[in-house]
């Protein structure tokens, strides 16, 4: 039997990849059971880059199904705008954006909240490092070496198509991330607050230059 084989993104794949990001929706852990609409993460974080910027999406394949990805832009702010256009307007059409007290908003409506106002990275983190990348793996390829692999090739990738330099955001509480984009040469860039009536937690956005 051969092991896990990387691979370019195929249209087919669409459910699985939502399927890893619900399974690794928590810091890292599994939050199926946490939504009502387990989609809501996917659409969030995975469905813009298999829609908008395929050519950046790469899976893991293991045992014939797909456990892992790493999405990618080349350009933050064309993306950004291409998901005002193409992607967010379907969407709010099916998802009200909720109203009232924030702190009494459930896990839906705050990703729901999400898809009416979604996050703008900074300038400051835009200027030198303007792609972005999300990276999950299911639990069984975790610890194996795949998450180089995949970020190595994704690296290569992206500066082929003329980014400079690459970031991510991570929660600042999740240290296993952390350790792990330190280890692929990635500084800290800055840390945005976290407001008391804000529905939007504090995040560590880190870089490094690419290749």
């Amino acid at each position: 039997m051969t092991g896990p084989v990387l691979r370019r993104f195929r249209a087919e794949d669409v459910a699985a990849v939502y399927d890893i990001c619900l399974r690794t929706g928590l810091s890292g852990e599994d939050a199926t059971g946490h939504y009502a609409d387990p989609d809501l993460l996917g659409h969030l974080w995975a469905g813009p880059f298999l829609a908008i910027e395929p050519e950046h999406c790469l899976v893991v394949e293991d045992s014939g199904a797909v456990a892992g990805y790493c999405l990618a832009t080349a350009d933050t702010r064309r993306f950004e705008a291409a998901c005002r256009q193409r992607w967010w307007p379907a969407l709010r059409s099916r998802h009200d954006d909720p109203p009232g007290d924030r702190g009494n908003w459930s896990r839906d409506e705050v990703l729901a909240h999400l898809v009416h106002h979604p996050p703008v990275a900074p300038e400051a983190v835009v200027a030198r490092h303007p792609a972005h990348l999300h990276v999950d793996l299911l639990p069984r390829l975790q610890g194996r070496g795949l998450g180089r692999e995949v970020m190595t090739a994704m690296f290569a990738l992206l500066a082929t198509d003329g980014a400079t330099g690459v970031h991510v955001g991570v929660g600042p509480g999740n240290t296993r991330a952390l350790g792990f984009y330190d280890r692929l040469g990635f500084t800290g860039l800055l840390q945005t607050p976290r407001m008391p009536s804000s529905t939007r937690p504090s995040v560590a956005f880190l870089g490094r230059p690419l290749p």
